[in-house]
Order: C-alpha cells, then structure tokens, then sequence
C-alpha cells in the first residue's frame, strides 16, 4: 500500500509484487491483449495492493485515448443551469462515462465567438470523442466536428441530410417528437376542445419543428380547415417565453380553449399567465406540456405532459459514443429514436 506523502508506486514496483514483466503490467493497465486470465487478476491484485495509478499522459500514448469526451451543448450557462432538461441529460450522460472509466468535459456556448474555441479543442486531441446537443440550425460545430474527423453523437435529430457536415451517417439518440405532440393535440381534441393553441420552441431546432409538425398533423385533416396560424406562438423553450406566448396568444384569440406547450417550462409560464388573466385550468384552458420532468407534478395544477425519458436519452447518447469509439468505422450502429408517451394528470 502506498503511504500519503510518499512516493508514487511505480510500474516496476506492481511487476515485483505480481512477479511478471513490466511490459505485461503496461498491458493490464492499458486493457492491451495478449494476457492469460490468471496472470491478469495476479497484475490486478498487486494495483489494488500498491495503490498504483496510471499515468495518464503515458497510458494515452500507447493507447491513443485521452480517456475524456466534450459534452457540448450549444446555448448558454444560464440556460443550461436553469433547465432541468439539461440536468437529467448530464446526469444519464455522466455516469454512463463513469462507469466506463471515462471523464466528461462540460462545454457551452456563450456567445458566437465559442465557436472557434470549442472547434480548436475538439481538435486538438484533446478528448476521444463529442457529444453535441440543443444544436440550432446555422450552429458550426458539427461541421467543426467532422473536419477533425472525432467521433460524435448528436442529442436529436440533426437537420443536415446524410451527406451533411457530420459524415454519411450522423449518429444521434432522440424521441418521438412529432408522435408525442400528435399524442398530446389529439388528447385535448378527445376531451372536448376546438380552439387549440401551441407554444412553439424555437424553430431552428428540429425538436421545436417536429413538435409544431405534430399539432398540425392532430388538427390537419380532409374536413377541417387550416390551422389559425394566430393560435401558434414560440416561446423560446423557457418559462419566461412561455408566458410571454401565452399572453400573447390570449390577446389574438381570447376565446381559445386549450394550449399545448412544446416544453414543461414553457407550460408552467403559460399556466402564470393563465392565473394571472383570471382564468381557469382547465375549466376555461386545458394545458398539456412536453418532457414530464419534476416541475410537472409540482405545478399547480399538475401538468398533463409527454414523457421522454431524459435521463434514458441521455445514457444512450454515452453509450452509443463508447460503442462507436470501441468500433472500427461504427458502420454497424444506428440512431436511437426513443417512445413519447402521454401522462394525464389535472391540468387537461
């Protein structure tokens, strides 16, 4: 056992006490071929016994790996800090990477000029792999990405076609989008209601657009009129936006009856609105919202919502990484695409 303050146990020192060569040591701990079980455990044991820890620095140098993935998602700390999309996301992303033995290395764009900064890291050899989400349509870090040739996995579908910025084939974990919110449309339609609104995320993300694309499915069909377009407002994502749309959306039609709202945070803000103008959930508005994370049971009334299963998406995202990084072209893996599914609760 190493003491504190002492020198660090070196590799010679593990081959002594597990009596094999040095080169077989530097095999075990760099997860190298070629060594019997038996002498594999014996090489494990004297680690566990010297409390040995690889260098770092030298393991990358034989194995080519930097033992850590970027994690960059494309909006702001403040954002990122306040949404706990975001949280659940990192969290399933985290300890997938944990469990692999493997460092997660958080980035986000303030402001345009990250762009580049991120994109010199992400080619640096800084990290083996990326993990990019909440990708706005003219973001470069995917074609950034692609030039450095690192592997990368994307958090929903990416708007690009297969020969786009990514390579042939973008890798990416998403959820029904557009199932969810026929789902959640075709809900409030059952129960009775005509003048349906939505508040929209921004269009510029695919996730926004999927959405929006299944209200209109759920409202589109050969005997009914067009979609009122004055009944669909973006709400940016954020509580604040939500609010703001939903206000927005009562001036334009005073007489709708229920709204869907492309996010949770945007549902509680259109449910401040709604409270404030003097009306009522859901006896004069229903309110269905999207992601069924924890501030949907807290509101008031619990939230109607669509349930993807955050956390989930984000450990497929890992996962998928660590596969494609373990493959020899990744050829052989595919999108991962994940259920919506509609939770009833009070406010419809």
């Amino acid at each position: 056992m190493s003491v504190p303050g002492g020198p660090r146990p070196t590799l010679e020192a593990v081959a002594a006490l597990a009596g094999v060569s040095r080169a077989t040591v530097s095999r075990v701990v760099n997860g190298g071929p070629g060594v019997r079980a038996e002498i594999r455990e014996k090489v494990r044991q004297a680690v566990a016994e010297l409390g040995y820890v690889p260098n770092i620095a030298a393991r990358s140098l034989v194995t080519r790996r930097t033992g850590a993935v970027a994690v960059v998602i494309a909006e702001p700390e403040t954002r990122v800090f306040s949404d706990p999309f975001f949280a659940q996301q990192l969290r399933g992303i985290g300890r997938e990477l944990a469990a692999a033995d493997t460092q997660l290395l958080l980035m986000m764009v303030e402001s345009d000029r990250d762009h580049a900064r991120i994109g010199r890291y992400l080619s640096g050899g800084h990290v083996d792999g990326a993990l990019m989400f909440s990708l706005h349509r003219t973001d470069p870090l995917p074609a950034m990405a692609a030039d450095s040739g690192l592997p990368t996995v994307f958090g929903g579908r990416p708007h690009w076609p297969a020969d786009g910025p990514a390579g042939d084939r973008p890798l990416y974990v998403d959820t029904d989008n557009r199932d969810g919110a026929r789902q959640a449309v075709t809900h409030l339609v059952n129960r009775g209601r005509r003048r349906i609104a939505v508040i929209t995320g921004p269009l510029d993300q695919t996730s926004a657009q999927d959405r929006l694309d299944g209200y209109r499915d759920a409202l589109t069909g050969p005997d009914t009129p067009p979609v009122d377009e004055r009944l669909i407002a973006d709400g940016s994502f954020t509580a604040e936006g939500g609010e703001r749309a939903m206000a927005a959306l009562l001036d334009a039609v005073p007489d709708l009856d229920a709204v869907f709202a492309c996010s949770d945070l945007m549902a509680t803000g259109a449910l401040r609105t709604l409270r404030a103008r003097g009306l009522r959930v859901p006896a004069d508005v229903a309110v269905v919202g999207y992601d069924d994370l924890a501030p949907a049971a807290w509101a008031d009334p619990p939230l109607t919502t669509v349930r993807q299963d955050v956390q989930e998406m984000g450990r497929l995202m890992a996962r998928l990484l660590l596969d494609r990084l373990a493959a020899d072209d990744g050829a052989h893996l595919s999108p991962v695409v994940t259920p919506a599914t509609l939770v009833v609760r009070e406010s419809a």
